[in-house]
């Protein structure tokens, strides 16, 4: 099976999970998946009781009036006593049937609600995905697609159009002058002259720049020992106040304790921006204007040290202008994570905005010659035509895309997928 032909096989997989959830929570459209809350397990029993919820109150409600029957037909004294009986009895038949809990039971209700819970997750992933990469799809597919209808033949033409197509959908120019060599390359060794054909391996090649030889991780790396710290740069602007904000509503969501430090000390407003984020996803705050920016990091770390913090995301100063200056205090602020917890910062993540398109890509290269970037974090991707910088970002900095905007709601910073962004860029060539 060519590697097309399991990206096929990954978008199909994908439909159905999304088909799946919208027949089982009886919802029309990808917009109510969205919608949809992720249960929890005390929710989840509710809901699988449902199917046998009008059974068991219709019982109560013939047992209710056999008995209320009973009461007009007795006499007062006698009912008094009659009804003391009835209650011992009933005592003693309800220590008689109580019964262990079946464990067997319990195990197979817990599987279905992490089932569930799973399956609902994964298709709001995947509808999230086909949201915010509907613009790029839209311009980048749509024009792919005519490509193949004006070129029925491979030829120069073709490839000069096709590359300013990619070099428009963000791919970096760099980038595409590797892409077009290896296509060429393929085109001539396996002699290809169908452009319908053409576009599948265009597909194929474009995976291969993200997933070919590489062992980068796009997962967060958690500390084994204490709080885990994630340091976020990246210059003004970008959405990295709103990023941390995200990051910790995620990680609250999963049960996780968050601490948020203030960092950029002495941008205006900076640090009341930051603590009002933490009170309002209900994390933890540490911060002080204009002072040393090292000095409140290492007051922020014995905070959350103190208060057996999970996860720690350290806002930065993004004043890329000089950069002589910033890698001075990006190295103080290291050092002092470093000695105060070791092997930390645990996860260095970058903001890039991905509507400034090539700019963020100068940004990525800058960073990564200050400091140790371990991740990119790739906001407001739904706002843009130019969803192809994911590739270039990798292909060109070789650094992994962590998370990605896909939307203004808390929820919509998603974990990258490599699998949910090709499906969200070529489900309609599939």
């Amino acid at each position: 099976m060519g590697l097309f032909d399991k990206l096929k096989n990954i978008l199909k997989k994908k439909e159905k999970v999304v088909e799946e959830v919208k027949k089982e929570y009886k919802v029309e459209s990808n917009e109510e998946i969205e919608d949809l809350p992720i249960l929890d397990e005390e929710e989840e029993e509710t809901k699988l009781e449902d199917s046998s919820y009008d059974e068991v109150e219709n019982e109560f409600e013939d047992e209710d009036e056999e008995e209320s029957e009973e009461e007009e037909s007795e006499d007062e004294s006698l009912e008094e006593v009659e009804d003391d009986d009835i209650a011992e009895d009933e005592d003693l038949d309800e220590e008689e049937e109580e019964e262990e809990p079946d464990e067997e039971d319990d195990d197979e209700d817990w599987a279905l609600f992490v089932k569930n819970h799973q399956k609902v997750s994964e298709a709001q992933d995947i509808v999230t995905y086909d949201k915010g990469l509907e613009k790029t799809r839209k311009e980048f597919v749509s024009k792919l697609s005519m490509l193949g209808i004006k070129y029925t033949k491979v030829s120069e033409d073709y490839f000069d159009e096709l590359e300013e197509i990619l070099i428009n959908a963000d791919v970096g120019v760099n980038t595409v002058m590797n892409f077009m060599d290896k296509l060429r390359d393929r085109v001539k060794s396996e002699k290809i002259t169908d452009t319908e054909y053409l576009n599948e391996v265009i597909v194929d090649e474009l995976f291969i720049i993200y997933v070919d030889n590489d062992t980068l991780s796009d997962k967060i790396k958690m500390a084994e020992d204490g709080p885990t710290v994630i340091l976020v740069v990246g210059v003004n602007g970008v959405g990295k106040t709103t990023t941390i904000a995200k990051l910790a509503y995620k990680y609250i969501n999963e049960g996780k304790s968050v601490m948020m430090i203030a960092g950029d000390t002495f941008r205006a407003g900076a640090v009341k921006q930051l603590e009002e984020w933490a009170n309002r996803t209900g994390s933890s705050f540490y911060g002080k204007e204009n002072t040393d920016p090292a000095g409140v990091v290492f007051d922020g770390l014995v905070k959350a040290k103190e208060e057996n913090v999970d996860i720690v995301l350290i806002d930065t100063a993004g004043r890329l202008q000089n950069k002589v200056n910033l890698m001075k205090e990006l190295e103080k602020v290291n050092k002092v994570i470093g000695r105060h917890i070791p092997n930390a910062p645990h996860e260095t993540l970058l903001v890039i905005d991905a509507t400034t398109g090539q700019n963020g890509i100068s940004q990525a290269v800058a960073f990564k010659e200050i400091t140790n970037i371990t991740g990119i974090v790739l906001t407001k991707l739904d706002g843009t035509a130019k969803g192809g910088i994911v590739l270039a970002i990798k292909d060109e900095v070789k650094i992994p895309v962590k998370f990605i905007g896909l939307g203004e709601k808390m929820t919509d910073l998603k974990a990258f997928d490599i699998e949910n962004y090709i499906y969200g860029l070529f489900k309609d060539m599939m």
